[in-house]
């Protein structure tokens, strides 16, 4: 069961503290300028709240990340990987963050891993993005697939044989695309602990 979180809303369409991440999303999503955070405990939030802790703080939610949390930029592109099994069955999606609409899929894949099929979702993502001619930014919530995108470079463990060919076969395919093309889109971590799930999760966990 997930640890409860506490909301701190300085700028939104109300301001306070809230208990679930749903509320926090109705005073801040598509609020120009919106600024808030999540903490562990009511006192902390609290202390946040009353000016006590600035909201300015770079202590990211992610126990890993050292980048500080911004405002989510609505107009972009999300991806996410659903799995049955790691390895095991993979398919991802890209949808608009915002509005959640499906921009673009791919149907299961016999088999691959979580990183795979994360890294697979974004370089379709960019190369979507490039022959839309958009700048638009890209959001994972996976660090590993994000480095390995920006490496030009997977390094997945998954071992080469008949039955991972396919995915392999993107794989190499989506490397030389990376190789290849230049593009002006950024690549975003999506900060789960303080968003909520990323906008185009599959919902398995």
């Amino acid at each position: 069961m997930a640890k409860k979180k506490f909301y701190v809303v300085w700028k939104g369409r109300k301001t306070g503290i809230f208990t679930s991440w749903a509320e926090c999303e109705a005073q801040v999503k598509g609020f120009t300028g919106a600024r808030f955070k999540s903490f562990p405990t009511k006192a902390e939030a609290e202390a946040a709240f009353n000016g006590e802790m600035k909201p300015t703080s770079k202590r990211s939610h992610e126990k890993k990340g050292k980048e500080s949390i911004e405002e989510v930029e609505w107009d972009s592109i999300s991806v996410d990987v659903g799995c049955r099994g790691n390895p095991g069955i993979v398919e991802y999606k890209g949808v608009h963050t915002k509005t959640g609409e499906i921009l673009f899929a791919h149907d299961e894949i016999h088999i691959g891993t979580n990183n795979m099929g994360e890294f697979l979702a974004i370089v379709h993502g960019l190369a979507y993005l490039k022959e839309q001619g958009s700048s638009k930014t890209i959001y994972s919530d996976s660090m590993t697939a994000i480095k390995w995108v920006k490496q030009k470079k997977a390094k997945s463990t998954l071992e080469r044989n008949e039955k991972t060919a396919y995915i392999w076969s993107l794989m190499d395919r989506a490397e030389k695309w990376l190789q290849t093309n230049s593009y002006p889109n950024q690549i975003k971590k999506w900060h789960t602990e303080a968003w909520g799930e990323i906008k185009a999760d599959y919902g398995r966990k």
